[in-house]
Protein backbone atom coordinates (compact mmCIF):
# COMPACT_ATOMS: atom_id res chain seq x y z
CA UNK A 1 0.00 0.00 0.00
CA UNK A 2 1.30 3.41 -0.95
CA UNK A 3 1.36 6.04 1.77
CA UNK A 4 0.44 9.58 0.85
CA UNK A 5 2.89 12.19 2.07
CA UNK A 6 1.52 14.68 4.57
CA UNK A 7 1.02 18.20 3.24
CA UNK A 8 3.66 20.76 4.17
CA UNK A 9 3.21 22.85 7.28
CA UNK A 10 2.41 26.07 5.35
CA UNK A 11 -0.18 24.22 3.26
CA UNK A 12 -1.91 22.89 6.38
CA UNK A 13 -1.84 26.37 7.89
CA UNK A 14 -3.41 27.90 4.78
CA UNK A 15 -6.12 25.24 4.73
CA UNK A 16 -6.87 25.81 8.38
CA UNK A 17 -7.34 29.53 7.90
CA UNK A 18 -9.29 29.25 4.65
CA UNK A 19 -12.53 31.20 5.28
CA UNK A 20 -14.38 29.91 2.23
CA UNK A 21 -16.78 27.74 4.29
CA UNK A 22 -17.70 30.55 6.72
CA UNK A 23 -20.16 33.16 5.60
CA UNK A 24 -18.80 36.75 5.60
CA UNK A 25 -21.68 37.79 7.88
CA UNK A 26 -20.06 35.72 10.65
CA UNK A 27 -16.76 37.55 10.22
CA UNK A 28 -18.62 40.88 10.21
CA UNK A 29 -20.48 40.12 13.44
CA UNK A 30 -17.37 38.79 15.21
CA UNK A 31 -15.33 41.78 14.01
CA UNK A 32 -17.85 44.23 15.50
CA UNK A 33 -18.06 42.18 18.70
CA UNK A 34 -14.26 42.35 19.16
CA UNK A 35 -14.38 46.08 18.46
CA UNK A 36 -17.06 46.52 21.12
CA UNK A 37 -15.10 44.57 23.73
CA UNK A 38 -11.95 46.58 22.99
CA UNK A 39 -13.35 50.13 23.25
CA UNK A 40 -16.62 50.00 25.21
CA UNK A 41 -14.92 49.42 28.56
CA UNK A 42 -12.39 52.20 28.46
CA UNK A 43 -8.98 53.06 27.09
CA UNK A 44 -6.91 51.54 29.88
CA UNK A 45 -8.42 48.06 30.18
CA UNK A 46 -5.76 45.36 29.98
CA UNK A 47 -7.61 43.39 27.28
CA UNK A 48 -8.10 46.37 24.95
CA UNK A 49 -5.10 45.87 22.66
CA UNK A 50 -5.62 42.11 22.43
CA UNK A 51 -9.23 42.53 21.33
CA UNK A 52 -8.21 45.27 18.89
CA UNK A 53 -5.72 42.94 17.22
CA UNK A 54 -8.41 40.24 17.06
CA UNK A 55 -10.78 42.82 15.60
CA UNK A 56 -8.22 43.76 12.95
CA UNK A 57 -7.60 40.13 12.00
CA UNK A 58 -11.32 39.51 11.63
CA UNK A 59 -11.53 42.67 9.52
CA UNK A 60 -8.89 41.25 7.13
CA UNK A 61 -11.00 38.10 6.78
CA UNK A 62 -14.20 40.09 6.14
CA UNK A 63 -12.92 43.00 4.01
CA UNK A 64 -14.45 42.99 0.48
CA UNK A 65 -11.57 44.71 -1.33
CA UNK A 66 -9.17 41.78 -1.87
CA UNK A 67 -9.88 38.08 -2.38
CA UNK A 68 -8.56 35.62 0.14
CA UNK A 69 -6.50 33.69 -2.44
CA UNK A 70 -4.85 36.70 -4.08
CA UNK A 71 -1.17 37.39 -3.72
CA UNK A 72 -0.56 40.53 -1.64
CA UNK A 73 1.90 43.11 -2.91
CA UNK A 74 4.70 43.90 -0.38
CA UNK A 75 3.70 47.55 -0.30
CA UNK A 76 0.11 46.63 0.53
CA UNK A 77 1.37 44.26 3.21
CA UNK A 78 3.42 47.10 4.72
CA UNK A 79 0.30 49.28 4.88
CA UNK A 80 -1.63 46.45 6.55
CA UNK A 81 1.01 46.08 9.30
CA UNK A 82 1.24 49.86 9.72
CA UNK A 83 -2.52 50.06 10.25
CA UNK A 84 -2.30 47.24 12.79
CA UNK A 85 0.43 49.09 14.71
CA UNK A 86 -1.59 52.30 14.62
CA UNK A 87 -4.61 50.54 16.09
CA UNK A 88 -2.52 48.98 18.88
CA UNK A 89 -1.37 52.42 20.05
CA UNK A 90 -4.70 54.03 19.32
CA UNK A 91 -6.25 57.33 20.30
CA UNK A 92 -9.85 58.46 20.11
CA UNK A 93 -9.11 60.43 16.92
CA UNK A 94 -7.58 57.35 15.29
CA UNK A 95 -10.57 55.31 16.40
CA UNK A 96 -13.01 57.88 14.95
CA UNK A 97 -11.16 57.69 11.60
CA UNK A 98 -11.23 53.90 11.71
CA UNK A 99 -14.97 53.82 12.38
CA UNK A 100 -15.49 56.18 9.43
CA UNK A 101 -13.57 53.73 7.22
CA UNK A 102 -15.70 50.83 8.46
CA UNK A 103 -18.90 52.82 7.86
CA UNK A 104 -17.77 53.56 4.30
CA UNK A 105 -17.00 49.90 3.54
CA UNK A 106 -20.27 48.67 5.04
CA UNK A 107 -22.20 51.31 3.11
CA UNK A 108 -20.41 50.36 -0.12
CA UNK A 109 -21.58 46.78 0.37
CA UNK A 110 -25.14 47.80 1.25
CA UNK A 111 -25.64 49.73 -2.01
CA UNK A 112 -25.16 46.64 -4.20
CA UNK A 113 -27.24 44.11 -2.21
CA UNK A 114 -30.68 43.00 -3.39
CA UNK A 115 -31.50 40.40 -0.73
CA UNK A 116 -33.65 41.92 2.07
CA UNK A 117 -32.06 39.68 4.71
CA UNK A 118 -28.51 40.54 3.67
CA UNK A 119 -29.41 44.23 3.51
CA UNK A 120 -30.76 43.95 7.06
CA UNK A 121 -27.39 42.58 8.22
CA UNK A 122 -25.48 45.56 6.85
CA UNK A 123 -28.05 48.03 8.13
CA UNK A 124 -27.54 46.57 11.61
CA UNK A 125 -23.78 46.96 11.16
CA UNK A 126 -24.17 50.58 10.05
CA UNK A 127 -26.49 51.28 12.97
CA UNK A 128 -23.96 49.88 15.44
CA UNK A 129 -20.99 51.76 13.93
CA UNK A 130 -22.84 55.10 13.81
CA UNK A 131 -24.14 54.63 17.35
CA UNK A 132 -20.66 53.86 18.67
CA UNK A 133 -19.22 56.84 16.82
CA UNK A 134 -21.81 59.38 17.96
CA UNK A 135 -22.60 58.08 21.46
CA UNK A 136 -19.18 56.84 22.58
CA UNK A 137 -16.15 57.82 20.49
CA UNK A 138 -17.00 61.46 19.70
CA UNK A 139 -17.80 62.39 23.35
CA UNK A 140 -14.33 61.08 24.24
CA UNK A 141 -12.83 63.06 21.33
CA UNK A 142 -14.35 66.28 22.68
CA UNK A 143 -13.37 65.38 26.26
CA UNK A 144 -16.88 65.91 27.56
CA UNK A 145 -17.87 65.21 31.11
CA UNK A 146 -18.63 61.73 32.34
CA UNK A 147 -21.50 60.16 30.42
CA UNK A 148 -24.75 59.61 32.31
CA UNK A 149 -25.13 56.17 33.78
CA UNK A 150 -28.05 55.17 31.49
CA UNK A 151 -26.06 56.18 28.38
CA UNK A 152 -23.01 54.30 29.66
CA UNK A 153 -25.02 51.15 30.31
CA UNK A 154 -26.77 51.48 26.94
CA UNK A 155 -23.47 51.66 25.06
CA UNK A 156 -21.75 48.86 26.94
CA UNK A 157 -24.59 46.37 27.32
CA UNK A 158 -27.23 47.53 24.83
CA UNK A 159 -25.26 47.96 21.60
CA UNK A 160 -23.47 44.63 22.07
CA UNK A 161 -26.66 42.85 20.98
CA UNK A 162 -26.36 44.21 17.43
CA UNK A 163 -23.10 42.31 16.62
CA UNK A 164 -24.50 39.21 18.33
CA UNK A 165 -27.65 39.46 16.21
CA UNK A 166 -25.52 39.68 13.06
CA UNK A 167 -23.63 36.53 14.09
CA UNK A 168 -26.73 34.46 14.78
CA UNK A 169 -28.81 35.78 11.87
CA UNK A 170 -28.91 33.09 9.18
CA UNK A 171 -27.96 34.40 5.74
CA UNK A 172 -30.07 33.68 2.65
CA UNK A 173 -29.20 30.96 0.16
CA UNK A 174 -28.12 33.32 -2.64
CA UNK A 175 -26.57 36.14 -0.65
CA UNK A 176 -23.09 34.64 -0.77
CA UNK A 177 -22.80 35.60 -4.45
CA UNK A 178 -23.79 39.17 -3.69
CA UNK A 179 -21.34 39.86 -0.88
CA UNK A 180 -18.48 41.07 -3.07
CA UNK A 181 -20.50 43.75 -4.90
CA UNK A 182 -18.85 46.98 -3.70
CA UNK A 183 -19.91 50.48 -4.75
CA UNK A 184 -16.68 52.42 -4.17
CA UNK A 185 -18.22 55.77 -5.03
CA UNK A 186 -21.07 55.29 -2.57
CA UNK A 187 -18.64 54.12 0.15
CA UNK A 188 -16.31 57.07 -0.46
CA UNK A 189 -19.19 59.55 -0.20
CA UNK A 190 -20.39 57.95 3.03
CA UNK A 191 -16.85 58.04 4.47
CA UNK A 192 -16.49 61.72 3.61
CA UNK A 193 -19.88 62.55 5.13
CA UNK A 194 -18.86 60.90 8.41
CA UNK A 195 -15.61 62.88 8.39
CA UNK A 196 -17.53 66.09 7.77
CA UNK A 197 -19.84 65.22 10.65
CA UNK A 198 -16.93 64.62 13.06
CA UNK A 199 -14.84 67.60 11.99
CA UNK A 200 -17.89 69.89 11.68
CA UNK A 201 -18.98 69.06 15.23
CA UNK A 202 -15.43 69.63 16.48
CA UNK A 203 -15.31 73.01 14.71
CA UNK A 204 -18.66 74.11 16.19
CA UNK A 205 -17.51 73.11 19.68
CA UNK A 206 -14.18 74.88 19.24
CA UNK A 207 -15.68 78.12 17.85
CA UNK A 208 -18.95 78.51 19.76
CA UNK A 209 -17.84 76.83 23.04
CA UNK A 210 -21.16 74.98 23.09
CA UNK A 211 -21.81 71.49 24.36
CA UNK A 212 -21.39 68.37 22.24
CA UNK A 213 -25.10 67.61 21.65
CA UNK A 214 -25.82 71.15 20.43
CA UNK A 215 -22.80 71.06 18.12
CA UNK A 216 -23.89 67.69 16.75
CA UNK A 217 -27.44 68.95 16.12
CA UNK A 218 -26.18 72.07 14.32
CA UNK A 219 -23.81 70.01 12.16
CA UNK A 220 -26.53 67.51 11.25
CA UNK A 221 -28.91 70.34 10.31
CA UNK A 222 -26.26 72.01 8.11
CA UNK A 223 -25.45 68.71 6.40
CA UNK A 224 -29.14 68.00 5.78
CA UNK A 225 -29.59 71.44 4.21
CA UNK A 226 -26.50 70.93 2.08
CA UNK A 227 -27.78 67.52 0.88
CA UNK A 228 -31.15 69.03 -0.08
CA UNK A 229 -29.42 71.72 -2.15
CA UNK A 230 -27.12 69.16 -3.79
CA UNK A 231 -30.03 66.85 -4.60
CA UNK A 232 -31.80 69.75 -6.33
CA UNK A 233 -28.66 70.76 -8.23
CA UNK A 234 -28.10 67.15 -9.28
CA UNK A 235 -31.34 67.09 -11.32
CA UNK A 236 -32.97 70.56 -11.38
CA UNK A 237 -36.27 71.46 -13.10
CA UNK A 238 -35.40 74.92 -14.46
CA UNK A 239 -33.63 73.93 -17.68
CA UNK A 240 -30.13 73.56 -16.23
CA UNK A 241 -28.56 70.19 -17.00
CA UNK A 242 -27.53 69.61 -13.41
CA UNK A 243 -24.47 68.23 -11.66
CA UNK A 244 -25.34 64.72 -12.82
CA UNK A 245 -24.98 65.69 -16.47
CA UNK A 246 -21.75 67.57 -15.77
CA UNK A 247 -20.32 64.54 -13.98
CA UNK A 248 -21.31 62.26 -16.86
CA UNK A 249 -19.64 64.59 -19.34
CA UNK A 250 -16.51 64.63 -17.21
CA UNK A 251 -16.38 60.85 -17.01
CA UNK A 252 -16.82 60.61 -20.78
CA UNK A 253 -14.23 63.25 -21.59
CA UNK A 254 -11.61 62.39 -18.95
CA UNK A 255 -8.25 62.35 -20.71
CA UNK A 256 -9.32 64.24 -23.83
CA UNK A 257 -12.13 66.54 -25.07
CA UNK A 258 -14.74 64.04 -26.18
CA UNK A 259 -16.56 66.35 -28.62
CA UNK A 260 -13.29 67.39 -30.26
CA UNK A 261 -12.26 63.78 -30.82
CA UNK A 262 -15.69 62.92 -32.24
CA UNK A 263 -15.38 65.80 -34.71
CA UNK A 264 -11.91 64.59 -35.72
CA UNK A 265 -13.26 61.07 -36.13
CA UNK A 266 -16.14 62.28 -38.31
CA UNK A 267 -13.72 64.36 -40.41
CA UNK A 268 -11.49 61.36 -41.02
CA UNK A 269 -14.53 59.25 -41.90
CA UNK A 270 -15.53 61.85 -44.50
CA UNK A 271 -12.15 62.05 -46.24
CA UNK A 272 -10.82 58.51 -45.83
CA UNK A 273 -12.49 55.99 -48.13
CA UNK A 274 -10.36 52.96 -47.29
CA UNK A 275 -11.32 51.34 -43.93
CA UNK A 276 -7.72 50.54 -42.95
CA UNK A 277 -6.52 54.05 -43.83
CA UNK A 278 -9.35 55.48 -41.73
CA UNK A 279 -8.43 53.34 -38.70
CA UNK A 280 -4.76 54.26 -39.07
CA UNK A 281 -5.59 57.98 -39.08
CA UNK A 282 -8.15 57.73 -36.24
CA UNK A 283 -5.88 55.70 -33.96
CA UNK A 284 -2.95 58.05 -34.68
CA UNK A 285 -4.92 60.93 -33.16
CA UNK A 286 -5.04 59.07 -29.81
CA UNK A 287 -1.25 59.13 -29.41
CA UNK A 288 -1.40 62.45 -27.56
CA UNK A 289 -3.52 61.12 -24.67
CA UNK A 290 -1.67 61.41 -21.33
CA UNK A 291 -3.06 58.11 -19.98
CA UNK A 292 -2.20 56.12 -23.12
CA UNK A 293 1.36 54.86 -23.72
CA UNK A 294 0.66 53.10 -27.02
CA UNK A 295 -1.61 50.74 -28.85
CA UNK A 296 -2.08 48.14 -31.58
CA UNK A 297 -4.88 47.64 -34.06
CA UNK A 298 -5.55 44.76 -36.41
CA UNK A 299 -8.18 43.92 -39.02
CA UNK A 300 -8.59 41.15 -41.57
CA UNK A 301 -6.61 43.19 -44.13
CA UNK A 302 -4.04 45.14 -42.13
CA UNK A 303 -2.57 46.13 -38.77
CA UNK A 304 -0.61 48.93 -37.15
CA UNK A 305 0.75 50.24 -33.90
CA UNK A 306 1.86 53.44 -32.19
CA UNK A 307 3.71 54.32 -29.00
CA UNK A 308 5.23 51.74 -26.68
CA UNK A 309 3.93 48.52 -25.19
CA UNK A 310 3.64 48.18 -21.40
CA UNK A 311 2.55 45.49 -18.95
CA UNK A 312 -0.88 47.13 -18.48
CA UNK A 313 -3.07 46.37 -21.48
CA UNK A 314 -6.76 46.69 -22.36
CA UNK A 315 -8.10 44.55 -25.21
CA UNK A 316 -11.27 45.17 -27.18
CA UNK A 317 -12.75 43.57 -30.29
CA UNK A 318 -15.66 45.23 -32.07
CA UNK A 319 -16.95 44.42 -35.58
CA UNK A 320 -13.76 42.73 -36.73
CA UNK A 321 -11.47 45.44 -35.31
CA UNK A 322 -8.99 44.25 -32.65
CA UNK A 323 -7.70 47.06 -30.41
CA UNK A 324 -5.02 46.80 -27.72
CA UNK A 325 -4.43 49.86 -25.52
CA UNK A 326 -1.29 50.06 -23.34
CA UNK A 327 -1.20 52.36 -20.30
CA UNK A 328 1.76 53.41 -18.12
CA UNK A 329 -0.04 52.20 -14.99
CA UNK A 330 -3.33 50.48 -14.07
CA UNK A 331 -6.18 52.85 -14.89
CA UNK A 332 -9.35 53.60 -12.96
CA UNK A 333 -12.74 52.07 -13.80
CA UNK A 334 -13.87 55.43 -15.25
CA UNK A 335 -10.98 55.41 -17.73
CA UNK A 336 -11.71 51.77 -18.57
CA UNK A 337 -15.28 52.73 -19.46
CA UNK A 338 -13.88 55.64 -21.46
CA UNK A 339 -11.48 53.36 -23.37
CA UNK A 340 -14.29 50.90 -24.08
CA UNK A 341 -16.50 53.69 -25.44
CA UNK A 342 -13.73 54.97 -27.73
CA UNK A 343 -13.10 51.43 -28.97
CA UNK A 344 -16.80 50.88 -29.68
CA UNK A 345 -16.97 54.12 -31.67
CA UNK A 346 -13.93 53.10 -33.71
CA UNK A 347 -15.52 49.70 -34.31
CA UNK A 348 -18.81 51.24 -35.46
CA UNK A 349 -17.07 53.67 -37.79
CA UNK A 350 -14.91 50.88 -39.17
CA UNK A 351 -17.99 48.76 -39.83
CA UNK A 352 -19.62 51.75 -41.57
CA UNK A 353 -16.55 52.16 -43.81
CA UNK A 354 -16.69 48.46 -44.68
CA UNK A 355 -20.36 48.77 -45.58
CA UNK A 356 -19.64 51.87 -47.64
CA UNK A 357 -16.94 50.00 -49.54
CA UNK A 358 -19.30 47.07 -50.07
CA UNK A 359 -22.04 49.38 -51.31
CA UNK A 360 -19.64 50.93 -53.83
CA UNK A 361 -18.74 47.49 -55.11
CA UNK A 362 -22.41 46.50 -55.25
CA UNK A 363 -23.25 49.72 -57.11
CA UNK A 364 -20.56 49.02 -59.68
CA UNK A 365 -21.74 45.43 -60.07
CA UNK A 366 -25.34 46.62 -60.41
CA UNK A 367 -24.28 49.14 -63.06
CA UNK A 368 -22.60 46.36 -65.03
CA UNK A 369 -25.68 44.16 -64.65
CA UNK A 370 -28.09 46.89 -65.70
CA UNK A 371 -25.91 47.86 -68.64
CA UNK A 372 -25.67 44.22 -69.72
CA UNK A 373 -29.44 43.85 -69.45
CA UNK A 374 -29.99 46.95 -71.56
CA UNK A 375 -27.41 45.85 -74.13
CA UNK A 376 -29.08 42.46 -74.30
CA UNK A 377 -32.25 44.19 -75.43
CA UNK A 378 -30.27 46.25 -77.93
CA UNK A 379 -28.67 43.13 -79.37
CA UNK A 380 -32.06 41.43 -79.48
CA UNK A 381 -33.53 44.37 -81.39
CA UNK A 382 -30.57 44.38 -83.79
CA UNK A 383 -31.08 40.67 -84.35
CA UNK A 384 -34.74 41.30 -85.09
CA UNK A 385 -33.76 43.98 -87.63
CA UNK A 386 -31.30 41.59 -89.25
CA UNK A 387 -34.01 38.94 -89.47
CA UNK A 388 -36.25 41.48 -91.16
CA UNK A 389 -33.57 42.26 -93.77
CA UNK A 390 -32.85 38.56 -94.32
CA UNK A 391 -36.56 37.90 -94.74
CA UNK A 392 -36.80 40.75 -97.28
CA UNK A 393 -33.83 39.36 -99.22
CA UNK A 394 -35.28 35.85 -99.22
CA UNK A 395 -38.75 36.89 -100.41
CA UNK A 396 -37.74 39.50 -103.01
CA UNK A 397 -37.63 38.68 -106.71
CA UNK A 398 -35.21 39.72 -109.46
CA UNK A 399 -37.38 42.67 -110.36
CA UNK A 400 -36.95 43.99 -106.76
CA UNK A 401 -33.18 43.88 -106.76
CA UNK A 402 -32.78 47.67 -107.04
CA UNK A 403 -35.21 48.31 -104.15
CA UNK A 404 -33.55 45.61 -102.04
CA UNK A 405 -30.13 47.13 -102.68
CA UNK A 406 -31.40 50.57 -101.67
CA UNK A 407 -32.91 49.07 -98.49
CA UNK A 408 -29.62 47.35 -97.64
CA UNK A 409 -27.65 50.54 -98.24
CA UNK A 410 -29.89 52.43 -95.83
CA UNK A 411 -30.30 49.82 -93.07
CA UNK A 412 -26.88 48.15 -92.86
CA UNK A 413 -24.92 51.34 -92.02
CA UNK A 414 -27.49 52.15 -89.31
CA UNK A 415 -27.29 48.64 -87.90
CA UNK A 416 -23.50 48.83 -87.96
CA UNK A 417 -23.61 52.14 -86.11
CA UNK A 418 -25.99 50.78 -83.47
CA UNK A 419 -23.87 47.64 -82.99
CA UNK A 420 -20.76 49.79 -82.58
CA UNK A 421 -22.54 51.87 -79.97
CA UNK A 422 -23.47 48.68 -78.12
CA UNK A 423 -19.84 47.54 -78.07
CA UNK A 424 -18.73 50.97 -76.81
CA UNK A 425 -21.12 50.70 -73.88
CA UNK A 426 -19.53 47.41 -72.86
CA UNK A 427 -16.20 49.19 -72.41
CA UNK A 428 -17.57 51.78 -69.93
CA UNK A 429 -20.71 50.51 -68.14
CA UNK A 430 -21.58 53.94 -66.70
CA UNK A 431 -21.42 55.73 -70.07
CA UNK A 432 -24.64 57.27 -71.39
CA UNK A 433 -24.95 58.03 -75.12
CA UNK A 434 -26.80 61.36 -75.44
CA UNK A 435 -25.86 62.17 -79.05
CA UNK A 436 -28.64 64.06 -80.85
CA UNK A 437 -30.22 63.43 -84.25
CA UNK A 438 -32.74 65.42 -86.20
CA UNK A 439 -36.26 64.24 -85.37
CA UNK A 440 -37.28 64.09 -89.04
CA UNK A 441 -34.35 61.88 -90.00
CA UNK A 442 -34.89 59.60 -87.01
CA UNK A 443 -38.60 59.36 -87.82
CA UNK A 444 -37.92 58.49 -91.46
CA UNK A 445 -35.52 55.73 -90.43
CA UNK A 446 -38.00 54.30 -87.92
CA UNK A 447 -40.82 54.24 -90.46
CA UNK A 448 -38.65 52.37 -92.93
CA UNK A 449 -37.44 49.94 -90.24
CA UNK A 450 -40.98 48.92 -89.16
CA UNK A 451 -42.62 49.26 -92.58
CA UNK A 452 -43.39 45.53 -92.77
CA UNK A 453 -44.98 45.28 -89.26
CA UNK A 454 -48.34 46.97 -89.97
CA UNK A 455 -47.81 49.82 -87.53
CA UNK A 456 -49.52 53.20 -87.85
CA UNK A 457 -47.00 56.09 -87.68
CA UNK A 458 -48.04 59.69 -87.13
CA UNK A 459 -45.79 62.75 -86.72
CA UNK A 460 -47.47 66.12 -86.10
CA UNK A 461 -46.21 68.69 -86.74
CA UNK A 462 -43.09 67.87 -88.73
CA UNK A 463 -40.00 68.89 -86.72
CA UNK A 464 -37.37 69.64 -89.30
CA UNK A 465 -35.17 71.51 -86.79
CA UNK A 466 -36.04 69.49 -83.68
CA UNK A 467 -33.36 67.07 -82.36
CA UNK A 468 -33.71 64.11 -80.02
CA UNK A 469 -31.32 61.67 -78.25
CA UNK A 470 -31.08 58.89 -80.79
CA UNK A 471 -29.91 56.08 -78.51
CA UNK A 472 -32.64 56.69 -75.93
CA UNK A 473 -35.48 56.90 -78.46
CA UNK A 474 -34.21 53.81 -80.30
CA UNK A 475 -34.06 51.78 -77.09
CA UNK A 476 -37.47 52.92 -75.78
CA UNK A 477 -39.21 52.47 -79.15
CA UNK A 478 -37.72 49.01 -79.68
CA UNK A 479 -38.89 47.89 -76.23
CA UNK A 480 -42.41 49.32 -76.57
CA UNK A 481 -42.99 48.01 -80.11
CA UNK A 482 -41.47 44.65 -79.21
CA UNK A 483 -43.94 44.28 -76.30
CA UNK A 484 -46.84 45.28 -78.54
CA UNK A 485 -45.80 42.82 -81.28
CA UNK A 486 -45.72 40.01 -78.68
CA UNK A 487 -49.35 40.87 -77.86
CA UNK A 488 -50.19 40.69 -81.58
CA UNK A 489 -48.73 37.19 -81.74
CA UNK A 490 -51.43 36.09 -79.27
CA UNK A 491 -54.17 38.27 -80.76
CA UNK A 492 -53.95 39.13 -84.48
CA UNK A 493 -56.48 41.96 -84.09
CA UNK A 494 -54.17 44.11 -81.91
CA UNK A 495 -53.54 47.51 -83.47
CA UNK A 496 -50.29 49.39 -82.85
CA UNK A 497 -49.77 53.13 -83.32
CA UNK A 498 -46.71 55.34 -82.86
CA UNK A 499 -46.92 59.11 -82.63
CA UNK A 500 -44.16 61.72 -82.43
CA UNK A 501 -45.32 65.18 -81.30
CA UNK A 502 -42.82 68.01 -81.85
CA UNK A 503 -45.11 70.96 -81.05
CA UNK A 504 -43.85 71.44 -77.47
CA UNK A 505 -40.55 69.64 -77.20
CA UNK A 506 -40.44 66.00 -78.29
CA UNK A 507 -42.99 63.47 -77.06
CA UNK A 508 -43.06 59.87 -78.29
CA UNK A 509 -46.26 57.87 -77.75
CA UNK A 510 -46.76 54.15 -78.39
CA UNK A 511 -50.24 52.65 -78.01
CA UNK A 512 -51.79 49.26 -78.64
CA UNK A 513 -55.27 47.76 -78.32
CA UNK A 514 -54.16 44.65 -76.43
CA UNK A 515 -54.64 43.51 -72.86
CA UNK A 516 -53.71 45.85 -69.99
CA UNK A 517 -50.74 45.11 -67.76
CA UNK A 518 -51.65 43.64 -64.33
CA UNK A 519 -51.91 46.20 -61.53
CA UNK A 520 -49.02 44.66 -59.55
CA UNK A 521 -46.81 44.86 -62.63
CA UNK A 522 -47.92 48.37 -63.57
CA UNK A 523 -47.17 49.77 -60.09
CA UNK A 524 -43.48 48.80 -60.29
CA UNK A 525 -42.98 48.76 -64.03
CA UNK A 526 -40.36 51.52 -64.00
CA UNK A 527 -39.06 51.04 -60.42
CA UNK A 528 -37.57 47.54 -60.48
CA UNK A 529 -37.32 44.44 -62.66
CA UNK A 530 -40.72 42.73 -62.72
CA UNK A 531 -41.45 39.18 -63.76
CA UNK A 532 -44.21 39.04 -66.36
CA UNK A 533 -45.61 36.43 -68.72
CA UNK A 534 -45.60 38.98 -71.55
CA UNK A 535 -41.95 39.88 -71.07
CA UNK A 536 -42.68 43.32 -69.52
CA UNK A 537 -40.41 44.43 -66.73
CA UNK A 538 -36.66 44.43 -67.17
CA UNK A 539 -36.70 46.12 -70.59
CA UNK A 540 -38.97 48.99 -69.56
CA UNK A 541 -37.16 49.32 -66.22
CA UNK A 542 -33.85 49.79 -68.03
CA UNK A 543 -35.45 52.14 -70.55
CA UNK A 544 -36.92 54.27 -67.74
CA UNK A 545 -33.51 54.50 -65.99
CA UNK A 546 -31.82 55.43 -69.28
CA UNK A 547 -34.45 58.11 -69.87
CA UNK A 548 -33.91 59.60 -66.44
CA UNK A 549 -30.15 59.85 -67.04
CA UNK A 550 -30.67 62.17 -70.04
CA UNK A 551 -33.53 64.25 -68.60
CA UNK A 552 -36.53 62.33 -69.99
CA UNK A 553 -39.34 60.40 -68.32
CA UNK A 554 -41.09 57.24 -69.50
CA UNK A 555 -44.69 57.01 -68.30
CA UNK A 556 -47.62 54.65 -68.56
CA UNK A 557 -50.34 57.07 -69.70
CA UNK A 558 -53.21 54.58 -70.08
CA UNK A 559 -53.54 51.01 -68.85
CA UNK A 560 -56.99 49.72 -69.75
CA UNK A 561 -57.95 46.85 -72.01
CA UNK A 562 -57.98 48.07 -75.60
CA UNK A 563 -55.91 51.16 -74.89
CA UNK A 564 -52.43 50.72 -73.42
CA UNK A 565 -50.31 53.82 -74.04
CA UNK A 566 -46.77 54.80 -73.08
CA UNK A 567 -45.20 58.21 -73.52
CA UNK A 568 -41.60 59.45 -73.50
CA UNK A 569 -41.08 63.17 -72.97
CA UNK A 570 -38.59 65.58 -71.45
CA UNK A 571 -38.89 66.29 -67.73
CA UNK A 572 -40.11 69.85 -67.20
Amino acid sequence: MTEHAAPPLMTRFRIALQPANIHPNRWLGLMLLMLHLSIAFGHDAYWTRAFLLAHYGLFLLWQPLMGGNKKVDPRIAALIFAAAGLLVFWSWWVLALWLAVLIGLAGANTAGIQSPRQRTVYLLALTYLLAMLLAWVMPHVFRTDELPEPALLGVRYGLVWLPLLIVVLKPGARTAQQINVVDFFYGLMLFLMVLVLVLGSFTVVAVTKTDYLSALAQTLFAMALLLVVLSWLWNPRAGFGGLGQLLSRYLLSVGLPFEQWIQELAREAEYQRDPEAFIRAAVGSLDALPWLAGGNWATAKGSGQFGAQTAHALQFNYHGLQLDWYTPRPISPALQIHARLLSQLLGYFYQAKLREQQLQQNAYTQAIHETGARLTHDVKNLLQSMKTLVSAAQTSGPDQAVALQALMQRQLPQMTQRLQGTLDKLKVPQQVDDSLQAASLWWERVCEHYARDDIQFDMQPLGATVALPQDLFDSVLDNLIGNALRKRQEDKSVRISVRLDCSDGVTLSVCDSGEAAPDKVAQHLFDAPVTSENGLGIGLYQAARQAGQVGYALRLVSNVAGEVCFSLSRIK
